[in-house]
């Protein structure tokens, strides 16, 4: 057994660089390499790839991208790789690799986990909703994929497979299951496999956690362009340090770890993974120096009875359409534009018998119209987006025949996009459920071989979220005065379904309780109307120092169905950051913070 495994993440997205792998080989001086591929939009992109072929439904990169140019570099230094490139299809996955893999004669062992497509199962699987309800009507699923864990991982590993490709997996897994094989951790070692799903969960995303979409980008900006890929060096313990190979780009702090520490996490008292609950109220995190942050006090408790399964289902086509339109009061003319778009297309199909759309978005990128109310006017050039959704592909596409027509007859200023007309795509919606683990058997195949894995399949049932519960609100005494919520702390957004999350972390412990008194769960509500169409919950983090928001129906849909540009709420904890607090005007008085600062 190793004293510590060297983790490295060399992809946080399908269509991620290829720079991530190449440099964590080279560089890293990794044992293990995992490549995160799939999101919910990949895995509707994939299917459809699927429907048109077949043999496709996974990542051709780790193909064309990892194995073709790296193979040989992989296999001499010993370097496992553990990597969800299989899509929908693993055993495609599988397949392309093994080919390359013999073209280049290299002595590499394949596995692909399987087991995570239950649509077939669903009809004898008493599925739920997310919230524990039955689920709602809707069309025949085209897809449905069970979150699996870690330990199939583990199994394949421990069978001598140098390379693992799973399908529809925990993100985090990918990492935890390199690191149960390594310290032996069993399905009961809770604390455990909670420190390793946060290993995995921080490097999951690549860069995002060494400089990447930092609050304070600014301090890390002018080294994007050699950014370093994250490695995460384990114990057996749990303790793990965030790092980076030497000499790349980007910083690894306390900031930029908490940050990716709370992308996409609800509940921080319940994080719900195959595996383990974790708890990361507490998790502690230490600067041990350059580019090396330390991560303890993670607590995990017994994993639930039931997998989460991302379903999907086809629901009409859409389109989407930009122009640009330039001159004085560019955003009010782009949204007359939008309007007359839409109108003069309503018509057409309206004529045509085809109906209304189902669902219109028009947005002034460049006016600020992600800030809603507060936008600050005098735009003089803006990008007008238009996207309609329709049951008929025929409808959608008189949208898009006419879309250029508004540059010769609408605003002043209007330019055709260099993309050209745009296209009728099919739609696609996302259901999340819960189903038992009793109804699946993960197994792995290797070498024409399938091996069941034993998974344990009892648990506690799926955790109700903690109760907030708000601190006692702080008055100030004397005079106060407006800053902006970035002044006093920092913060980042992530996306599940139509959920957004935002993790807002005081840059000073003693600010935390004015934060406490300004911006609780109603004051952000208010703040992000024009966004947020359902209720928000606060969750306290002492570990972190901030707070963590889940804002309800807050994406238009979702990232597969949006009409939104911003269909994973990317910007929305930059918006937020612009909210005004009242703080005592005593703290820009003494200094602490600069009068620039105050709104």
């Amino acid at each position: 057994m190793r004293d510590a495994v060297r983790v490295g993440g060399g992809s946080g997205f399908w269509g991620d660089t290829p720079e991530g792998a190449a440099q964590l080989v080279r560089q890293g001086g990794i044992q293990y390499l995992v490549l995160d591929y799939l999101a919910e939009i990949t895995m509707a992109l994939m299917a459809r790839a699927r429907e048109r072929r077949p043999e496709l439904g996974y990542a051709p990169d780790l193909v064309t991208q990892v194995i073709g140019p790296l193979g040989k570099e992989i296999a001499a230094r010993g370097i496992k790789i553990i990597a969800n490139a299989g899509g929908v299809n693993p055993a495609g996955c599988r397949d392309a690799l093994l080919r390359e893999i013999a073209a280049q004669g290299l002595p590499l062992r394949v596995a692909a986990v399987l087991g995570d497509d239950v649509l077939p199962l669903l009809g004898n699987l008493p599925a739920l909703a997310m919230d524990g309800t039955a689920p709602g009507a809707h069309p025949p699923f085209a897809t449905a994929n069970a979150y699996l864990g870690a330990f199939p991982i583990a199994a394949a590993l421990a069978a001598g497979a140098d390379i693992v490709v799973t399908g529809r997996c925990a993100d985090s897994a990918m990492t935890l299951g390199a690191l149960i094989h390594e310290f032996g951790w069993g399905p009961d070692d809770c604390d455990r496999l909670a420190a390793g799903s946060m290993a995995g969960h921080l490097i999951e995303c690549g860069p995002q956690v060494t400089g990447g979409i930092l609050t304070d980008w600014d301090t890390v900006a002018e080294s994007w362009a050699t950014i370093g890929f994250p490695v995460a060096e384990c114990r057996a313990d749990g303790v793990f340090a965030i790092t980076k190979p030497a000499g790349t780009g980007g910083a690894v702090t306390v900031a930029g770890v908490a940050e990716q520490l709370g992308y996409e996490v609800g509940d921080p008292a319940n994080y719900v993974l195959p595996d383990v609950v974790c708890d990361l109220r507490e998790v502690r995190l230490e600067q041990l120096g350059p580019d090396r942050v330390a991560v303890s006090g993670l607590r995990g408790r017994p994993r639930t009875d039931s997998y989460k399964v991302s379903a999907t289902y086809p629901d009409g086509h859409r389109a989407t359409a930009t122009l640009l339109i330039t001159g004085r009061d560019a955003g009010r003319k782009a949204r007359a534009a939008g309007e007359a778009l839409l109108a003069r297309t309503r018509h057409l199909i309206g004529a045509a018998g085809l109906g209304d759309y189902r669902e219109t978005s028009i947005e002034a990128l460049g006016a600020e119209e992600g800030y809603g109310p507060h936008a600050r006017p005098g735009a003089r050039e803006v990008v007008l987006k238009v996207a309609v959704h329709h049951d008929s592909a025929r409808a959608v596409e008189t949208f898009a025949r006419e879309v250029h027509a508004a540059t010769t007859a609408m605003a002043p200023g209007t330019a055709g996009g260099p993309t050209g007309r745009p296209k009728a795509v099919p739609m696609t919606r996302l259901v999340s459920l819960l189903v038992p683990k009793s109804g699946l058997s993960p197994s792995f195949e290797m070498d024409g071989v399938r091996y069941p894995v034993a998974v344990r399949q009892d648990g506690q049932a799926t955790p109700s979220p903690t109760p907030p519960g708000e601190p006692a609100a702080p008055t100030a005494e004397g005079p106060t005065v407006a800053v902006p919520l970035a002044a006093l702390a920092h913060a980042r957004s992530g996306d599940k379904g139509d959920l957004s999350n935002i993790v807002l972390l005081a840059r000073q412990p003693e600010w935390l309780p004015m934060i406490a008194a300004g911006v609780t769960a109603e004051a952000v509500a208010d703040y992000l109307r024009h966004a947020v169409r359902g209720r928000v919950e606060r969750y306290p983090w002492p570990g972190l120092c901030g707070f963590n928001f889940l804002l309800h129906e807050a994406l238009g849909g979702g990232g597969v169905s949006s009409l939104r540009y911003d269909a994973q709420g990317k910007g929305l904890a930059q918006v937020l950051l612009d909210m005004p607090v009242q703080v005592p005007a005593a703290w820009l008085d003494d200094g602490l913070l600069s009068p620039v600062q105050a709104i």
